[in-house]
C-alpha cells in the first residue's frame, strides 16, 4: 500500500507516496511526463519497490497536490522536488527517474545537486533541442497537436523555457546513466526515430 504523505513546502501542500524499504539502497524518485502525476507509476510500483523504496508524487497543480504561484519551469520544479524530498527526510543519494517531461525535471534536479544523485533512468525523455531538430522533422499535423498540448501544467513558453534551462547549464553528470525508448512509434517519422538516437545514444 506505502505510505501516502501531504507535505508542505514553501508556496504549497504536495502530495507523494512512499513504497517499500530501501534496506540501505538509494531511494528511487519518479517523476511523469507533462500533465501527468503519480498514477502513471502504477504499473510498475509494485516490483521496483521489491529493489528499493520508491518515492512518485505529484508535481504542484497535478493530482492530489495543490496549485503552486511558482512558475512551471523545470528548475522551480526542481526547487519544489528538493524541498519535499527534504521535509520528507528521504536521504540522498537517490535513484531518480523521469519520463518525458519529467526526463527534463531528473537531468535538471542531477545538474543542480549532483552529489545527491547515485544514478539517472530517463524514459522516453524530451531533448533539449525539441523544438530546433526534433519537432521539424515531425509532419505540419503533428506538430500542431503537440504545440496544442500544453494546457494542463505550464504553458507552451514555460515548457521551452524548461528546455533552455536544460541547455543552458552545459554540464556534463558524472553518475550511472540508463535510457529507456519505446522503440518505433507509428506516429512519429522515421526522422525524427534516429534524431532521438541521435541526441541520446551518440
Amino acid at each position: 500500500m506505502g505510505k501516502e504523505m501531504f507535505i508542505h513546502i514553501s508556496k504549497c501542500k504536495l502530495y507523494a507516496k512512499l513504497v517499500g524499504e530501501n534496506k540501505g539502497k538509494p531511494t528511487v524518485i519518479m517523476d511523469a511526463g507533462y500533465g501527468d502525476f503519480s498514477k502513471a507509476w502504477n504499473s510498475v510500483l509494485k516490483e521496483i519497490s521489491m529493489l528499493s523504496s520508491v518515492l512518485i508524487y505529484d508535481r504542484a497543480g497535478l493530482g492530489r497536490s495543490e496549485p503552486s504561484s511558482n512558475p512551471r519551469t523545470s528548475r522551480e520544479m526542481v526547487k519544489e522536488l528538493k524541498e519535499l524530498l527534504s521535509e520528507a527526510k528521504i536521504k540522498p543519494p537517490n535513484i531518480l527517474a523521469g519520463h518525458s517531461f519529467g526526463g527534463v525535471n531528473m537531468r535538471m534536479f542531477a545538474t543542480e545537486y549532483p552529489n545527491e544523485v547515485s544514478g539517472l533512468v530517463l524514459i522516453d525523455s524530451s531533448p533539449e533541442d525539441n523544438r530546433e531538430r526534433f519537432l521539424p522533422t515531425m509532419s505540419q499535423d503533428f506538430q500542431q497537436v503537440y504545440n496544442k498540448q500544453f494546457v494542463y501544467e505550464g504553458n507552451y513558453d514555460e515548457f521551452m523555457e524548461s528546455l533552455k534551462q536544460l541547455k543552458d547549464t552545459k554540464q556534463k553528470l558524472n553518475v550511472p546513466l540508463i535510457v529507456l525508448s519505446a522503440g518505433k512509434k507509428a506516429h512519429y517519422s522515421m526522422g525524427s526515430q534516429k534524431l532521438f538516437w541521435i541526441l541520446f545514444f551518440s
